[in-house]
């Protein structure tokens, strides 16, 4: 019997669009940010449906979250309160502008940050709040926005796994908060390869995110050199960065945007069918969004229940050994040695996201997966806790 191909944690879904779009844009002769872009960044606009709101491509949502804290003028002195259980990029752009991170805990039964322990970490450097929509599901944004309107801070909110999530209805990107910045990555909902849309309302915070996003120029090159007229001259008005989405880039985006609808069927309905078939199993499975709203399901995360007669370890052994690439949501920011030494962090600080941490597994949910991938996960994990 032939051994069955590795199935890994993810994989991209593009198409053949994808292929002629970027192509097209080779062909075209131009390949850096350009008219591409800037469609991408009006479609994107559309798809949010809200007219007020600016969207400014850029190459990674680490970009775009450094770009919001710096448009917000967080600086040496102040502090974001985030949480604990995401990736570094969430914290580490408060470090490149000097500012420092209050960490809080998560709440178990959503993963989410814990809204009481941010009002809790409240203190009188505290500039702005940076919640994450951990693997699809929306941080309830409601309270969020209270607690910053009430304490006079800022809001930006990481929505790196939250496309199309919604709450109470509304896209998240459509809120009250002052940006949100999504990510394309390679294994997200959907890819530009590299890439991220920062999103806001405000058009000044706007104005600014534009001009640091390719090294303070007053002008960008599309501009520059797409004129009528000469106009080849610019003015550096901010020391800025180089944080541009390349029309490559979003030639991808355009077509990965047409199909997010039906990307997000699919991954619910593999979601679906995993919580059907682990029901019965020592598993604290993924919390669904709330009835009439929308889970992004970018990860499908479960934790081993107290009963499980394996370890978190061994079990993603022997997924692996069943030729089944899993992946872990995450290492939490306290047990890294940067965020556990500068802020002299220890486990029991977080006792949620530490026991979230040491039982919790990602499995593949990525929508070029066949029904007959989704059953291998299945088997495997029934073959292992059942």
């Amino acid at each position: 019997m032939t051994a069955q191909p590795f199935l890994p944690f993810a994989l991209p879904d593009l198409g053949d669009d994808e292929i002629a779009e970027v192509v097209d844009t080779l062909k075209s002769g131009w390949i850096t940010t350009g008219p591409k872009a800037k469609r991408f960044e009006q479609a994107f606009a559309e798809f949010l449906g809200d007219p007020q709101i600016e969207c400014i491509a850029v190459n990674s949502a680490t970009a775009g979250l450094h770009l919001a804290l710096e448009a917000i003028g967080l600086g040496p002195g102040d502090e974001v309160i985030t949480t604990t259980h995401t990736f570094t990029a969430t914290a580490e752009v408060v470090r490149y502008l000097g500012a420092d991170v209050k960490l809080v805990d998560i709440d178990p039964a959503t993963m989410n940050i814990d809204i009481a322990a941010i009002e809790a970490a409240i203190t009188p450097a505290t500039r702005a709040i940076l919640p994450v929509h951990y693997a699809g599901l929306a941080v309830d944004m409601l309270a969020v926005l209270d607690i910053a309107r009430r304490h006079g801070l800022r809001v930006v909110e990481d929505a790196a796994h939250a496309l199309p999530t919604t709450l109470e209805k509304e896209l998240i990107g459509t809120l009250g908060s002052d940006a949100t910045v999504f990510s394309f990555y390679a294994n997200k909902t959907m890819t530009t390869g590299e890439g991220g849309m920062l999103v806001t309302r405000n058009p000044e915070l706007a104005k600014r995110a534009r001009v640091m996003r390719l090294h303070g120029m007053s002008r960008d090159a599309f501009d520059r050199f797409t004129a009528k007229v000469p106009s080849w001259y610019y003015e550096i008005v901010a020391p800025g960065f180089k944080y541009n989405l390349t029309d490559i880039a979003a030639a991808l985006g355009l077509h990965q945007l047409k199909r997010l609808p039906a990307f997000q069927q699919r991954r619910e309905q593999i979601a679906e069918r995993f919580n059907d078939a682990f029901a019965d199993l020592p598993l604290i499975l993924p919390p669904c969004a709330p009835e009439g709203d929308t889970h992004a399901w970018h990860l499908y995360v479960v934790r081993l229940a107290d009963d499980a007669a394996i370890t978190r370890d061994a079990f993603i052994e022997g997924m692996f050994a069943a030729g089944i690439g899993c992946s872990v949501h995450y290492v939490p920011l306290h047990l890294h040695p940067y965020w556990r030494d500068r802020y002299g962090l220890t486990p029991e600080q977080f006792p949620q996201s530490q026991k979230a941490f040491e039982r919790t597994v990602s499995l593949p949910l990525y929508t070029a997966m066949s029904d007959a991938d989704v059953e291998r996960v299945v088997q495997a994990v029934r073959g292992l806790l059942a």
